[in-house]
């Protein structure tokens, strides 16, 4: 039961955060939302304007309170899906930092979606940050876990760590390598999300007589 349960937070922050990237995106008009231009975070802000001197952008976002709630909302699915599979993801130090690191990313977003870049800009970064090094940082400590789930998913794990990783450096660093700066915090964010889909269909699908630990 447990197992399901956090499979199911894992799905739903996953589904819930990418339906909202791209409805509430829908819903820009002046201007038009981009996915290569516009930061995920720029769907949450919650005044209409030019924004960000050192890449300046016009934002302007309708939905914003949805969004906002999806990063908490999500944010807390993913925090409680990594708590009720550490029994999962067990044994090993690795998995304790996969779970640490998991809950942490997810305190992550329900910081940003507290705190819009636009009203309080220090703990919006903070809780980026968190999602950034954290949760890339929870699949790279997946990979190298040694219960069956983790080493069944090792080079899934592995892959989407470095992608995610690669991503941040390069984010962080205005190089959008051809798909934009937006688009690369999207490489930088969107591997987690598939890793917790991937994982949470795997811990749907246990059973009590065949446990993953």
């Amino acid at each position: 039961m447990r197992n399901r349960l956090a499979g199911a937070c894992w799905l739903l922050a996953a589904v819930s955060f990418l339906v909202a990237n791209v409805v509430v995106g829908l819903a820009w008009e002046q201007p038009r939302f981009s996915w290569a231009e516009h930061n995920i975070s720029d769907l949450g802000n919650v005044t209409c304007g030019v924004w960000d001197s050192s890449r300046p952008r016009p934002v302007c976002s309708p939905w914003h309170p949805a969004m906002n709630a999806v990063f908490v909302g999500a944010g807390l699915l993913l925090a409680l899906g990594a708590l009720l599979a550490h029994r999962a993801l067990r044994p090993g130090r690795a998995a304790t930092v996969t779970v640490a690191s998991a809950v942490a990313a997810g305190s992550g977003y329900v910081l940003a979606g507290l705190h819009p870049a636009d009203v309080d800009e220090n703990l919006h970064v903070l809780g980026a940050l968190l999602v950034f090094a954290l949760g890339n940082a929870a699949l790279l400590a997946a990979a190298l876990g040694r219960s069956p789930l983790l080493r069944e998913l090792r080079t899934v794990s592995a892959f989407l760590g470095l992608l995610g990783l690669a991503g941040t450096v390069l984010f962080l660093s205005r190089v959008d390598a051809g798909i934009g700066v937006g688009g690369m915090e999207r490489v930088a964010v969107f591997p987690l999300f598939v890793w917790v889909t991937v994982t949470g269909l795997r811990l749907l699908r246990s059973r009590r007589s065949r446990p993953l630990s």
